[in-house]
């Protein structure tokens, strides 16, 4: 039986042999699939991440910008995403940069006062002209007038460098630096109440130079006032003043200093007494 079997197998192979090619050509065997390519290494990959985050953290770059400005007479509160604000007194502006690794505020013009929220790793830095500033967090007022940065710190500390040198100014609560041409004068203590009293649209003046009197007046006061001779500036003038009422101390200055005011055009210009008319300061 098993003969008859294996004469039958052997018969079907002779007859499947003579059209196995053709079976071939009409039904191919599919390709075998690619052979696939290694991967990665993890650790590769992890370290190639890690190199460009570092490298973008480094670079520090700017990934959002804010821009404020207050007419002269307005004021203005602005509530940052940090929680920090800034309060901007009139004919200021500021322009926010929000870093990686840093939040950064250039006072253009003008005042503010800032009340930053403490981040250790992000400082606040504050670049006012001739004055770059920098603190983690704490409450301070900057007034940017002329080439001169007066800076009166309320809470915590401010680290304040004058760009013309070197040196670096360690600030406490109740401490107030002038910043003239970017070279520091010394720490003195201040009244921050009376810094920030332009708030409530007072202005309090001791023994405040002229010029920077008449840059917080022409905050309120939009006619352009100009100073004739680089004494003039220099002036002292003290004096609790409302600064919604610029020109009653425009009326006032021939009253307690020696100048006199004069209109010319649309210009107002404040001389010394007995002088003629000069160029204005610079």
């Amino acid at each position: 039986m098993s003969r008859l079997r294996d004469k039958d197998d052997a018969a079907v192979d002779d007859a499947l042999a003579t059209c196995r090619e053709d079976l071939k050509l009409r039904f191919p065997l599919p390709s075998p699939p690619p052979a696939r390519k290694p991967r990665k290494s993890t650790k590769a990959v992890s370290l190639l991440v890690l190199a460009l985050v570092a490298g973008a953290v480094w670079q520090n770059p700017a990934y959002r910008n804010e821009h404020y400005v207050t007419q002269v007479g307005q004021r203005q509160s602005v509530q940052l995403a940090d929680g920090s604000q800034i309060k901007l007194d009139g004919g200021s502006e500021v322009r926010v940069s929000w870093h990686l690794r840093s939040r950064n505020i250039e006072l253009v013009r003008g005042q503010a006062l800032f009340a930053v929220s403490p981040m250790l790793y992000r400082p606040f830095l504050v670049d006012a002209g001739t004055a770059a500033i920098r603190v983690v967090g704490t409450r301070f007022n900057v007034n940017r007038y002329s080439d001169d940065v007066r800076v009166t710190v309320a809470q915590g500390q401010v680290e304040v460098k004058g760009r013309a040198l070197d040196r670096t100014s360690q600030l406490l609560a109740g401490q107030q630096l002038l910043v003239h041409n970017g070279i520091p004068a010394d720490v003195v203590k201040s009244s921050v109440e009376d810094a920030i009293a332009w708030q409530q649209s007072r202005w309090v003046f001791e023994g405040t130079p002229l010029v920077e009197v008449v840059a917080a007046l022409q905050r309120y006061y939009a006619q352009p006032v100009e100073l004739v001779g680089p004494e003039v500036g220099r002036l002292p003038v003290s004096g609790v003043f409302n600064s919604d009422q610029a020109e009653t101390l425009l009326a006032l200055l021939p009253e307690i200093l020696p100048v006199k005011v004069t209109r010319e055009g649309a210009n107002l210009r404040i001389h010394p007494k007995g002088a003629k008319n000069n160029s204005p300061t610079r």
